[in-house]
């Protein structure tokens, strides 16, 4: 939550459709330069000046529905602050899609219909219990 003061110097800086946009999907209002663009069409954003500490970066995700798992890595370890430069300026991070990595985004499907479920074929060592009442 911000203050008063920084929300106000924040509409002035980004505008009202920027403000109603920021409000809707993020619920605060951030200024800040535009450092770059994914391959997922998420955007990066930094400012320096913020005065809460560790809040000066943060994306704005290209869908409504966003999944923190649509971050690349390189962009997720800048975003968590393990590097200084975003990966467009860093030449390590600037590296070609491995053999072994996926070639385009699998959203986490955790909690969903399609999640993950284990097939035992492990007999139950207990059966349910049903009860049986006797004629009166």
């Amino acid at each position: 939550m911000s203050t008063i003061l920084r929300t106000l110097r924040n509409l002035r800086k980004i505008g009202l459709k920027e403000y109603a946009h920021e409000m809707q999907y993020m619920g605060d209002t951030k200024a800040g330069t535009f450092i770059a663009k994914d391959n997922y069409g998420n955007k990066y954003y930094e400012n320096q000046e913020q005065e809460l500490p560790l809040r000066t970066r943060w994306v704005d995700y290209k869908d409504k529905e966003f999944d923190p798992s649509q971050i690349e890595p390189g962009w997720h370890a800048w975003m968590s602050y393990m590097v200084d430069k975003p990966p467009t300026q860093d030449p390590i991070l600037q590296r070609q899609v491995r053999v072994w990595e996926p070639k385009e985004h699998r959203p986490t499907l955790t909690w969903s219909r399609s999640a993950y479920k284990p097939y035992s074929t492990v007999k139950n060592k207990y059966g349910a219990w049903t009860p049986v009442a006797k004629e009166r």
